[in-house]
């Protein structure tokens, strides 16, 4: 057996096949004996409330069993405090069949359980709603003038406010040789994952229950159904090994899970309860959000006055925060600070985390307006970002734990070939297509919190490693089974990860781009415990050849412990498990961040993407005909799957910027596109050449294994370097997201 590292390995997905074939379960395909079918009503006003629920004909139909409303729903403990879920904001949460009220559009306001799903949701289509109206408000940008600072909460930790006001910025900004001023508008947008929203609750009797749920934390809905329902965490199992994309989406229980625990413990019977696809835009979406950026910078390119203001929409019931105005006096420190971040209260669903929440919507606005400066100061735009680098966080006035964007901006720039741009914009064409290049910088930080695992050697020496963590997709059962591997010294095929269950030891949400960096050290912890007690037991045993060694003084590979500088004597794992009986070993670990080390340090991935566009010069249609992105995150674990998710992000910022969004008529209150079809996402034919670029750097701060996370930091710093290539290309600035080509006409 060939004994090599694990970690840095490009290796498959070790879950691919089950994918592929079908194999793999997801929520709403468990094979559960005695099924009932939910399917909810939704509301179809925005606001007011439910006047009369008539339900007659739909109880009527053959095989419907109950209809669940505020008129009959269970009395529930509703608790109202931070850990009723892991990502709560401050506020009240939204509680499913509460009362009579409406507070947006599409809230649900009942649940039809059936035989089958069919019948459900015909029957659905039966009830028969009298509403009595109210006045409501949906437009942020008709409403900028009712904007409020947020609540401070718990959120405020992971999500920090703008930091105070540096210096005299009116005068800097007065004084400045160069200024740009610019208006920034963001629309909604919907998550919108492959996978639908599904919970099958399968009732085990006695109050006892097991969940198969599409979430990004199976702890979390665990929390959260326990608290809502008065159970005690043991009696509640939430198990999710297989998610279809979540994106943030799945980090807050949405109502399908609520609804279908209900009506289980009611009924004590099995339940599914499945969102069809216009219902997936029910809850939950990145915020509308209005940005004014104000930026100066003196004659050799220094940037010496910033003002970053957004003004972002919340619902009436809690007050969802973003982080994006902080970025860019960490990126490009200046003396003279004014950041602000605002709220308006609207009457619709709480925004959730969507990939690169808050930095995906800041660094367009930022970048932008850089971009600008670099144009008037007649200063090549990277040259720019260079005159105004960051080697330390000046607005927290700490060290960067490690930072190589330097070497983000020269591997990306050599690349992709940025010295041979022409300046000039509308300079360059090709047929009778406009040809732009631009660039951005990406920012994302570096969330250390606790994490938990456990390890154990089994009967036949193979190692077994167990976190409640889940895999959204994003390959974390291959890498923590590479890391256990690794700490080891095991063969990959010899390692089982189990994850995606609560009933393992507690792990957060999947989220944040936290997740390798978190879970992956309590992994690696919980087996270098193992590896003590199995050395341990091994120095025991009758003639070891460790008895005087040291554990410094041994290595562990190919399911062995050998003695360093003489390879002939070893003991294999299967000798230590006979040696303790035949009984397995164990151990398990607390990531316990050390919060008063990190505090010291400001954290965070970064990146540089370059872009070329091409612009239809009659039609306007813009295309991105080859982007690099390069990026530097710490070590990283498997640079197959770490490439994936920087694509992945890349083409999501390709959307961001000219395609994705969703389109509410505001006299209604009401989404229009709730559907793939008019909801615009790339297709094949729009991605073209994609390069990826992973820059070495190494901290020894952030964790064990000096990780960083990726899941972020190849959006960030996208849809901004499309927008500059527009620019660039075009002569014409266009700061509203997605870039539509009737504005470039």
């Amino acid at each position: 057996m060939k004994s090599s590292s694990q970690i840095g390995k490009p290796t498959s997905r070790l879950e691919g096949e089950l994918k592929v074939t079908g194999a793999a379960k997801y929520a709403g395909e468990y094979n559960v004996a005695d099924l009932l079918q939910g399917y909810p009503v939704n509301s179809t006003i925005t606001k007011g409330k439910i006047i009369k629920l008539d339900e007659t004909t739909a109880r009527q139909v053959p095989g419907v069993i109950e209809i669940f409303s505020h008129n009959n729903r269970p009395k529930l403990p509703w608790f109202d405090f931070m850990f009723m879920d892991m990502d709560v904001p401050p506020g009240s949460p939204f509680k499913p069949l509460l009362d009579e009220k409406i507070i947006y559009n599409g809230q649900p306001i009942a649940c039809v359980i059936a035989e089958d799903f069919e019948t459900a949701r015909y029957a659905a289509s039966l009830i028969q709603v009298t509403y009595e109206e109210e006045p409501f408000v949906t437009q942020l940008a008709a409403n900028l003038a009712e904007a409020r600072k947020p609540k401070k909460g718990m959120a405020t930790f992971l999500k920090p406010l703008p930091p105070s006001p540096n210096g005299n910025f009116e005068k800097a900004f007065d004084q400045a040789d160069a200024t740009y001023s610019g208006e920034f508008i963001h629309g909604t947008e919907h998550h919108n994952p492959l996978e639908l929203f599904a919970s099958t609750t399968v009732y085990e009797g006695d109050g006892k229950i097991t969940v198969y749920d599409k979430t990004q934390g199976t702890n979390n809905c665990q929390i959260y159904i326990a608290n809502i329902f008065g159970l005690s965490f043991g009696d509640v199992r939430v198990v999710s090994p297989f998610v279809g994309g979540g994106f943030g989406s799945g980090l807050r229980p949405q109502y399908q899970l609520f609804m279908s625990v209900m009506a289980a413990l009611e009924l004590k019977r099995n339940v599914r309860v499945t969102l069809d696809r216009a219902q997936m835009f029910t809850f939950g979406h990145r915020p509308q959000t209005v940005q004014k950026t104000n930026f100066g910078a003196s004659a050799d390119g220094k940037v010496t006055a910033i003002n970053h203001t957004a003004i972002a929409e919340t619902s009436q019931i809690e007050d969802y925060t973003e982080v994006v105005v902080n970025w860019a006096n960490m990126l490009y420190p200046a003396k003279n600070t004014k950041l602000e971040y605002k709220l308006v209260n609207l009457d619709v669903y709480t925004p959730i985390d969507m990939r690169a929440p808050g930095g995906s919507t800041g660094l367009h606005a930022i970048e932008a307006t850089m971009d600008e400066l670099a144009y008037k100061l007649n200063i090549d735009p990277l040259e720019f970002r260079l005159i105004n680098y960051a080697e330390r966080d000046v607005s927290s006035d700490k060290p960067f734990s490690s930072k190589e964007l330097k070497e983000c901006y020269r591997q990306g720039a050599e690349k992709f070939g940025w010295s041979d741009r022409n300046p000039e914009t509308r300079a360059t064409k090709r047929g009778n297509r406009l040809v732009g290049s631009g660039m951005s910088s990406g920012m994302w930080d570096v969330i250390c919190i606790p994490a938990k695992a456990k390890a154990k050697l089994d009967k036949k020496g193979k190692l077994i490693v167990k976190s409640a963590v889940t895999d959204i997709g994003t390959g974390t059962l291959t890498v923590m089974t590479q890391i256990a591997a690794d700490a080891l010294g095991m063969d990959i095929n010899d390692v089982t990860f189990k994850y995606g269950d609560s009933k393992h030891p507690m792990s957060p949400i999947q989220g944040g781009s936290y997740t390798t960096g978190v879970v992956g050290a309590a992994v690696h912890g919980a087996c270098q415990a193992l590896k003590k007690k199995i050395y341990k037991k091994a120095r025991k045993m009758e003639n070891s050849p460790f008895s005087s060694a040291a554990i410094e003084d041994v290595e562990f590979k190919e399911g062995a412990i050998y003695l360093k500088g003489d390879s002939s004597k070893s003991v294999t794992f299967k000798q230590v498990i006979a040696q303790n009986g035949g009984d397995p070993l164990k151990a398990s670990k607390s990531n316990i961040p050390n919060v008063f080390k990190l505090k010291q340090y400001t954290r965070a991935a970064h990146s540089a993407a370059f872009v070329e566009v091409e612009v239809d010069e009659q039609l306007g249609m813009v295309n991105v005909t080859r982007a690099v992105t390069a990026v530097a995150a710490g070590r990283i674990i498997n640079p197959k799957t770490a490439r994936s998710q920087i694509l992945g992000g890349m083409v999501w910022g390709i959307s961001k910027a000219l395609r994705e969004e969703t389109l509410m008529d505001h006299n209604l209150g009401k989404y229009m596109n709730p559907n793939l079809g008019e909801y615009h996402i790339p297709v094949h034919a729009d991605i073209h050449d994609l390069e990826v670029i992973f820059v070495d750097e190494k901290d020894d701060i952030i964790n064990e294994l000096g990780v960083k996370g990726i899941g972020e930091i190849g959006l960030v710093s996208m849809a901004p370097a499309i927008a500059n290539a527009i620019y660039h290309a075009t002569g014409k600035r266009e700061n509203k997201l997605p870039i539509h080509f009737d504005k470039l006409l």
